[in-house]
């Protein structure tokens, strides 16, 4: 059950690691913009471990599947962890999801977009439980998205004080 581990463990008792955090040295922006006990998240992409952006990239419908695709947008939830833990020290600091606003770089005619963003909120459900968890969201299709990447995801979170 979530609530009895912590989410890092819970993270680990899925079969799941953390990536280094997303290099932001050129970014006119923050990742993480926590006003009071909210967090913002900035749109994040798929991360590979060692913090580089994950592979495959291209469109989903042609060049990744859409399980590709859900597993692209499951490493953009551990990319969203791994800002966090970065930005307020543990996953233990949120009290709720929002809202994700999910982001699909899509081939023309591809439309199950919900299925592939699925791949990020049904991580943070299995890590967070279902009261924590728990979010709004919006999945949409993208002509283009940065770098070539298949999925970009932003969120909106509470923060325990």
């Amino acid at each position: 059950m979530p609530d009895a581990q912590s989410p890092e463990q819970r993270l680990e008792s899925l079969g799941f690691k953390l990536p280094r955090p997303m290099q932001t040295a050129n970014l006119p922006f923050q990742l993480v913009r926590i006003d009071g006990n909210h967090a913002y998240l900035a749109g994040h992409v798929p991360l590979a471990d060692d913090g580089s952006i994950a592979r495959p990239l291209g469109k989903v419908g042609t060049d990744v599947t859409p399980e590709q695709g859900y597993q692209a947008a499951q490493r953009v939830a551990l990319a969203f962890f791994a800002s966090l833990v970065a930005a307020v020290g543990n996953l233990d600091r949120v009290a709720g999801w929002l809202k994700l606003f999910g982001m699909v770089n899509v081939a023309p005619g591809f439309n199950a977009l919900p299925g592939v963003i699925n791949g990020a909120s049904e991580l943070i459900l299995d890590v967070f439980g279902p009261e924590r968890g728990a979010h709004a969201r919006s999945a949409v299709g993208m002509a283009e998205l940065p770098f070539g990447v298949p999925v970009e995801i932003e969120a909106e979170l509470k923060l325990k004080p």
